[in-house]
């Protein structure tokens, strides 16, 4: 997971808030010494990038996922909202300007504040790394925590929710970013809810910072081959492949919800 940040003042807040990427200067890569195995020590700040003992992203193994009665079912409700397509130099993300709705996770209430494309899959599930992920980044009202909701896609159709913007990418090669007007996520509103992974981990980007609380939603989403190219196109070389590899489970639990009455979905369960 990726959000830009003023790290001269690094804060949650700053984390999940700042939209534009003129706000600093990208300063790791996915390769070569700027790379994941060296983001720790590239600013005392990134420390938690090497040291961290419960870092993102993570392979979903079935010796390390447990069955939780507890859970409870993801009351997601986003809602259509005016957005900004933002070229964030390491990803290709969609913005808020107002309200974009909710979800709620063990009584505690977390607001919608962007979103953003990994391509491949970050999390690893069913053996596999797909091909790409989508990051839904939310954020607490006191501005404290930070929970993401995963969703993993491999190639096939189109996605409808990619497909609202999909001209608008051309246009970002040459604009950091773009409006585009009124955004709907209905599509992951809809979304299988029968089953989802959930876990504590961190950022998946410098500077790591860990007790992110993680969903990662059980059913695979489809992308065309196409709109895969798209979202890397407006990307330099060293981000197309933006990605950070697997970290240690360190003996963290994955939590799994499962709610065998729902509907049938292509799911990502290993």
């Amino acid at each position: 997971m990726t959000m830009r940040v003023h790290f001269a003042i690094i804060s949650i807040a700053s984390l999940a808030l700042c939209t534009s990427a003129d706000y600093f200067s990208v300063n790791f890569s996915y390769s070569g010494p700027y790379g994941p195995a060296n983001w720790g020590r590239l600013r005392p700040s990134y420390a938690a990038c090497s040291n961290g003992k419960a870092q993102s992203p993570v392979e979903l193994i079935k010796t390390d996922i447990e069955m939780n009665k507890e859970l409870k079912n993801i009351a997601r409700n986003y809602l259509p909202t005016n957005a900004t397509l933002v070229n964030n130099i390491f990803n290709i993300g969609v913005h808020f300007e107002g309200k974009a709705g909710d979800i709620n996770i063990n009584g505690r209430n977390y607001s919608l504040k962007q979103l953003h494309w990994h391509s491949p899959s970050e999390h690893k599930a069913n053996g596999r790394i797909h091909d790409a992920e989508l990051h839904l980044v939310h954020l607490t009202e006191d501005i404290k925590n930070i929970a993401v909701v995963a969703v993993l896609y491999k190639l096939g159709d189109p996605d409808p929710l990619i497909s609202q913007f999909e001209e608008k990418l051309v246009e970002l090669g040459n604009e950091k970013e773009i409006a585009i007007g009124t955004f709907d996520l209905e599509e992951i509103n809809k979304s299988s809810r029968r089953r989802y992974y959930r876990y504590v981990g961190s950022l998946t980007t410098p500077p790591c910072k860990e007790g992110v609380v993680w969903t990662i939603l059980g059913k695979l989403r489809t992308l065309s081959s196409e709109q895969l190219k798209l979202l890397k196109a407006p990307l330099n070389p060293e981000f197309k492949h933006n990605a950070r590899p697997l970290q240690q489970i360190n003996g963290r639990k994955i939590e799994m919800y499962y709610h065998p009455n729902n509907h049938h979905a292509t799911r990502v369960s290993p």
